[in-house]
């Protein structure tokens, strides 16, 4: 019992952070470079594509046994244009404001490529229970980082957060960063910062372990009391 409660929670929170669709998987970048360009957009997006992943990967996961294997990528964009085609009926009657702002995203999420690696890798390999965790976790990820796109560039190509005024008065927006090159700016540095502190986090470990490779000017080598030579 334990044990599956520790899968179910893996399951959850790897697409967090260890294994965040965009940030460390760098998957679905097209949406995230569009619509990060004010944080409410962002969530939208991501609400919007959690419900699709959601949907699709219980639907492939109940019929995962029945499908033929040479037609299940054609069978999986099928369930997942069915869901995406929903989610675009509702925003249109209920959110007509982000509807619009979303545009030609919302149809693109049937060949996003997050949608289609869950089903692919995921869902169709695994039991429902364990498909609904996973696609809430990547789903959770995914909006976790349109948000953080979208909040760096709104406040500092706009000067508010989700449409308040925030640092108008501290400094003058910087046009740029609401613009397409600024979507590519602020992407590579938040991934540039994930990498590095990837990286501090491994040779911390190194250092705190021991490591046994003993690779020439390495603070890690030896420091299991070894000697390096």
């Amino acid at each position: 019992m334990a044990k599956a409660k520790g899968k179910s929670f893996a399951v959850l929170t790897n697409g967090l952070i260890k294994e965040n669709p965009v940030l460390r998987l760098v998957l679905g970048t097209c949406p995230t470079l569009a619509v990060t360009t004010m944080a409410k957009n962002a969530i939208g997006m991501g609400i919007a594509a959690t419900f699709v992943l959601l949907g699709s990967n219980i639907v492939i996961s109940l019929i995962r046994k029945i499908v033929p294997n040479k037609v299940r990528i054609p069978v999986f964009i099928t369930v997942i244009a069915g869901f995406t085609t929903i989610v675009q009926m509702l925003l249109h009657a209920y959110a007509q404001d982000i509807y619009r702002e979303l545009g030609i995203f919302i149809p693109l999420i049937v060949v996003n490529c997050i949608i289609l690696a869950r089903a692919e890798m995921f869902a169709c390999k695994n039991s429902v229970g364990l498909s609904i965790l996973d696609a809430l976790g990547m789903g959770a990820g995914f909006t976790l980082a349109l948000l953080i796109m979208g909040s760096i560039r709104e406040i500092l190509g706009a000067g508010t957060w989700f449409g308040l005024p925030l640092t108008k008065d501290i400094f003058d927006p910087a046009v740029l960063m609401i613009l397409p090159p600024g979507g590519f700016l602020a992407f590579g540095f938040i991934i540039a910062a994930i990498n590095k502190f990837s990286a501090l986090k491994i040779r911390n470990k190194e250092i705190a372990s021991g490591c046994g490779l003993n690779c020439p000017g390495c603070s890690a080598s030896g420091s299991n009391g070894g000697d390096p030579s």
